[in-house]
């Protein structure tokens, strides 16, 4: 009896804990509600049994654009009329993100748009879950505890799948075009997202896999089997790539 009431003493003080830490960081726990919407409506996309695959698809990406626009609100504050501002403004992920949830608001449900919103989205409510669950006690839900190690483990393979999805959807809204499931406006306006990735700051993953998808094509064409038209082609997409990277800044 006196370890019952202990237990229930200790989930009682975990839970006022919890609702102190709620108080008191109240943007916070909201960018987590959203993100694990995001996650369920992700979800829903690929297994529809609340609503339509399109309605739970719009809904991840109207999510996902809340989240940055709150994100963004958080690192800078009150909006500014400044071009240092605006400048600010263009520098930050979520600002990228914001504008990522937008251009594929306006075309028709693309699978693999999906990706780096729910794997973002997973990524950083794992991240505060266990901020959460630190307020009921150390050794609370201790089966969440063990999925959230496992996406801590593979964060950095998920922020790579991420950057290689986002480098992958360039040439899915070229075929998007000729199907017409998107504008012609469509491949330009992502062209600026994917720069604004590979030059960020925080994030260096678009870069990097810039680089290692440069460094495989490479050495794909190098191998003596290649025939040389195939090898010509490969050069010949590495350097059109290549002009299209903005200038390397140096610190």
């Amino acid at each position: 009896m006196g370890d019952t009431g202990n237990n229930s003493e200790n989930r009682s003080r975990g839970f006022e804990t919890l609702k102190i830490h709620v108080m008191q960081h109240k943007v916070e726990v909201a960018l987590w509600a959203i993100r694990v919407l995001t996650i369920l409506f992700s979800i829903g996309y690929f297994i529809p049994i609340f609503s339509s695959s399109t309605n739970a698809y719009y809904k991840a990406l109207v999510a996902n654009a809340a989240t940055s626009a709150l994100r963004l609100h958080q690192r800078l504050g009150g909006v500014q009329i400044s071009r240092e501002f605006f400048v600010r403004v263009l520098t930050e992920d979520s600002c990228h993100y914001l504008f990522y949830s937008l251009i594929f608001l306006y075309v028709t449900p693309i699978t693999l748009a999906l990706f780096p919103v729910a794997l973002f989205a997973i990524l950083h409510a794992a991240s505060y879950s266990l901020t959460l669950l630190d307020q009921l006690g150390q050794n609370s839900w201790w089966g969440a505890r063990l999925l959230i190690s496992v996406v801590e483990f593979q964060s950095r393979n998920i922020l790579r799948l991420v950057s290689f999805t986002e480098i992958l959807l360039m040439p899915v809204t070229l075929i998007l075009i000729c199907m017409g499931r998107a504008g012609l406006l469509t491949p330009f306006i992502y062209y600026h997202f994917v720069m604004q990735r590979y030059t960020s700051r925080r994030n260096p993953y678009t870069r990097n896999m810039f680089h290692e998808l440069r460094a495989m094509f490479e050495s794909v064409a190098q191998k003596p089997s290649m025939p040389g038209i195939v090898r010509k082609a490969i050069y010949t997409g590495i350097g059109f790539v290549s002009r299209l990277a903005p200038p390397q800044q140096t610190a």
